[in-house]
């Protein structure tokens, strides 16, 4: 489960967040790419933009429940 004490500071505020366990796997950039997008100098993923209409989450979600390190959060809007 992503842990959003370890997310990456780079994710833009929101729900969605990419934490610190991220391999750099690809399969979140693949399936939303305008989403998730690659940092290229540290390695791995973050959030540049946060889903908005039904058919976003969806595609935010799918990548988020398809991650093989669960390294991707959705916890609700930030405190």
């Amino acid at each position: 489960m992503a842990d959003r004490k370890l997310k990456f500071h780079s994710n833009v505020p929101g729900a969605y967040y990419v934490d610190e366990t991220c391999i750099d796997c690809d399969m979140c950039r693949t399936t939303a790419p305008e989403f998730f997008v690659r940092n290229d100098a540290e390695g791995h993923t973050y959030v540049r933009r946060q889903p908005v209409t039904p058919e976003e989450i969806a595609l935010a979600e799918e990548a988020r429940e398809n991650c093989p390190t669960d390294t991707i959060g959705n916890d609700g809007a930030e405190p």
